[in-house]
């Protein structure tokens, strides 16, 4: 069977109800791929989870941005896997780059969040990445393997995980990483899976690619054959995002 092309929207801390209700809208009219081509996913903060679960079309569903990593309780600010689960949000979005670098969350802090997610039920779309030093100096294979590594440690069952590659220089910066490179680095990390997992976990597991990923560049980008769809920033805010989400015709043909 083959990979089922996967786009997440990540709103990010952005949106004021009218602009969320807008963007829905957005989504709820326009014309894209079925879900047998692909699977889509957006992302807004906390607060709005119920409006837009209640709001969007049924073949497009919510994901949390962040959760606990382990069962609620004293824990100010947080919200618990078990929380999601209670309002029906089937995906977390974990170990974003921009938790990892602002809010400190280490590899092991990430890989006991998504072990945790998924013993709840919750799908995850983990986030692994370099940034431009880890680049520039050679590592990114080296930093995405341990990136891996340290959840693969926590997790015995892939299914319900979408790994997501995002190089850390890429995200809203307006670089890009090219075609060739995303392919390069997600190629390593299915070869990772392969040597380290299972042949089966690597050759089932989506591996998706975001950092700047727009209307313009997505196709060429979705035409990689280890590229399985994108973890959209900025872009998932604007009606572009459905161009986006047509870029998962390419692998049809």
């Amino acid at each position: 069977m083959g990979r089922k092309f996967f786009v997440g929207g990540n709103w990010k801390c952005n949106g004021t109800t009218e602009e969320v209700k807008k963007i829905v809208k957005t989504l709820n009219d326009g014309q894209v791929p079925s879900q047998d081509v692909v699977e889509v996913v957006v992302s807004p903060p906390f607060v709005f989870l119920p409006l837009v679960k209640d709001l969007l079309r049924p073949d497009f569903h919510v994901a949390a941005q962040n959760c606990w990593v382990k069962k609620g309780g004293a824990y100010t600010g947080e919200v618990s896997a078990e929380i999601l689960v209670n309002l029906g949000i089937p995906w977390v979005i974990i170990g974003h780059s921009e938790r990892r670098l602002i809010l400190g969350e280490s590899n092991e802090f990430v890989a006991d969040k998504v072990a945790y997610a998924l013993s709840q039920g919750l799908k995850v779309i983990a986030c692994v990445g370099e940034t431009l030093e880890q680049r520039e100096s050679g590592s990114t294979v080296e930093v995405v393997a341990a990136q891996t590594k340290a959840i693969a440690e926590k997790v015995s069952n892939w299914d319900n995980v979408v790994i997501a590659y995002e190089p850390v220089w890429a995200i809203g910066t307006g670089k890009v990483a090219s075609p060739a490179q995303a392919q390069e680095v997600h190629f390593e990390l299915r070869k990772w899976l392969k040597a380290n997992i299972s042949p089966e976990v690597a050759a089932s597991t989506r591996i998706i690619y975001g950092g700047s990923v727009n209307g313009a560049n997505s196709k060429e980008l979705a035409g990689q054959p280890d590229v399985d769809g994108f973890l959209v920033g900025g872009a998932s805010l604007k009606p572009e995002f459905i161009d986006i989400l047509k870029s998962a015709e390419v692998k049809k043909n």
